[in-house]
């Protein structure tokens, strides 16, 4: 699965991803996988967080442009219907030879 291009996430996504892990019960890799992040991106934003500095990170990166969000999503839904796909040939295969 693709990920958002590096160092280039809101503030309200990382808050939002904290979030997730302290109050939603999430371990750090499952909250990870869930938002197509690295475990130790969002490991140092919990850090962070319980420091009370997660504002200050990333400050020295760009935001992304709308088009460029839009981009990786449509990049993200592309890889999905791709699985989909393929899990469906082989599906349509299987069935097939009996």
């Amino acid at each position: 699965m693709e990920r958002i291009p590096y160092g280039k996430y809101s503030k309200e996504f990382r808050q939002e991803a904290v979030k997730l892990v302290i109050e939603g019960d999430l371990s750090i890799p499952e909250a990870g996988r869930r938002l197509s992040l690295a475990p130790s991106t969002l490991g140092n934003w919990v850090r962070a967080y319980k420091k009370g500095k997660l504002s200050e990170v990333g400050k020295g990166h760009k935001p992304l442009t709308e088009v460029e969000m839009e981009n990786y999503k449509l990049k993200k839904e592309l890889s999905e219907v791709k699985m989909e796909r393929d899990i469906l040939k082989k599906a349509a295969a299987y069935f097939a030879k009996e």
